[in-house]
């Protein structure tokens, strides 16, 4: 009897153990099959709309090696770029360079990013996925400085399309260099480029292209306070580099011209004046030196102030400069009044000292009173008789009077005519030296106008 008890005892256990194995099984296999239909909901839902799936899983990205570009060891992949300028911050002539802001965009395709899409729509991704997928290494070339804006995130978009298809944008300020030519400075105009340029990838593995043509390249309204854009123009080309190959080249070329009005007002305006200033001490009286040698250098320093500002803020080169050619030119008028007053003194002295040899001041006259502290002689001290206009006499002497000249006429119906020698002209200017004033504020006034003429029609 206990033997019996204890078999079915036995036999009770494992019909338990065995009802509770098929209750499971059976949960078990309901369970598999509620999850094999959510997972089957979930494949047919959109998938840019399920937040279950992570972005790399989605696009993949851990099955394959973004490392190499998009069909490697096939043709070489091409990337559409198009720019859009916001502003050129900067143009410096010493440096020889400019500062640009643009929005900078690519264009390619990548089929190992492709994701299933419903509804075509696209995903929108910030810099953190950047880094871990191929993107073109477009750099610019003749770059001095160069970087991509961050506050308050990078200023980095990448939007990837469901064939595959991606955008890739960045916001950048580059410092680029731009070969100036200042020999029409300034009144010059300026032809900058910024050049863009695979680093790594030469045209057997990527093809840079404008994407629209000419129409890749826009502009906001941008307004510079020393230049006029006049026109901006994309193109494209070939550089060659002897170790590497060719590869392709995008330009953005934009052409400068200066405004005048700003190098009017501070340099042109300021040396006119000074030149006419100059010229005043042509109507002072030949006698007052004080105040025409002060005048005089008055304006020369002045001129010389004009030209050191003019040049420290413009590059040291080899070649002369429009602005040059004005300002030196204009010196040179300054300086030549200088000179002219010079010379009018020293003939004024000549002629008084002539005066004294020939006795027509009294012998009892102390020159050495009769000096002001101007250093000449004074009407009141001494009287500077005009040369009498006569004609020219047949003497040797030209300082011989019209009463010491023989009567000579011609006879009738005969004229004779006798042109002075270079001799006789420099006695007749010493003895008549406020003639040199009287040409001067002729000579003077017309030469610069005539070179003011020159000038502006040959550089404007």
């Amino acid at each position: 009897v206990k033997d019996f008890n204890l078999c079915f005892n036995v036999l009770s256990y494992i019909h338990l153990c065995f009802n509770m194995n098929a209750e499971a099984e059976k949960t078990h296999g309901k369970c598999s099959i509620k999850c094999l239909r959510i997972d089957y909901k979930l494949k047919r839902q959109d998938s840019t709309k399920t937040l279950l799936i992570k972005s790399e899983q989605l696009l993949r990205i851990e099955e394959h090696d973004f490392a190499m570009r998009p069909g490697f060891g096939g043709a070489a992949i091409p990337v559409g770029i198009d720019v859009q300028v916001e502003s050129i911050d900067s143009i410096s002539e010493v440096n020889m360079d400019f500062t640009m802001t643009l929005y900078l965009r690519h264009y390619w395709k990548d089929e190992r990013l492709a994701f299933p899409s419903r509804n075509n729509q696209s995903r929108t991704f910030d810099s953190r996925l950047v880094k871990k997928i191929w993107v073109p290494d477009v750099f610019f070339v003749h770059s001095k400085r160069s970087f991509i804006h961050d506050t308050t995130m990078e200023n980095i978009m990448l939007r990837v399309y469901p064939d595959g298809n991606i955008l890739y944008s960045v916001r950048v300020t580059v410092t680029a260099l731009c070969s100036m030519d200042f020999s029409s400075f300034p009144l010059d105009t300026q032809n900058c480029s910024l050049e863009l340029e695979s680093y790594a990838y030469n045209e057997n593995d990527l093809m840079l292209y404008w994407k629209n043509g000419n129409d890749s390249l826009r502009t906001d309204e941008i307004v510079l306070s020393q230049f006029f854009i006049e026109h901006f123009q994309a193109f494209s080309g070939l550089a060659f580099y002897s170790s590497t190959g060719w590869y392709n080249r995008l330009f953005i070329n934009f052409i400068l011209r200066r405004h005048i009005f700003f190098f009017m007002l501070q340099t042109y305006f300021p040396t006119m004046l000074m030149v006419v200033l100059s010229w005043v001490s042509f109507w002072i009286d030949r006698r007052a030196v004080p105040a025409r040698v002060s005048l005089g250098i008055t304006t020369v320093l002045t001129m010389s102030t004009i030209i050191t500002g003019v040049s420290s803020s413009m590059p040291q080169v080899s070649y002369v400069k429009a602005v040059d050619i004005y300002l030196w030119t204009s010196f040179l008028f300054v300086f030549l009044s200088v000179i002219e007053y010079a010379a009018v003194n020293y003939c004024t002295t000549l002629e008084e000292m002539r005066k004294m040899k020939r006795g027509k001041i009294p012998s009892t006259f102390n020159a050495s009173q009769a000096m002001a502290f101007d250093g000449c002689f004074h009407d009141n001290d001494i009287e500077l008789t005009p040369f009498s206009r006569v004609a020219p006499t047949l003497t040797s002497d030209p300082l011989t009077t019209p009463a010491q000249t023989p009567d000579i006429r011609p006879t009738e119906g005969t004229r004779l005519r006798r042109q002075r020698s270079v001799r006789e002209n420099v006695d007749l200017l010493v003895s008549n030296s406020y003639m040199i004033d009287s040409y001067s504020r002729l000579a003077f006034p017309l030469s610069y106008l005539l070179f003011n003429t020159i000038y502006w029609c040959l550089y404007s």
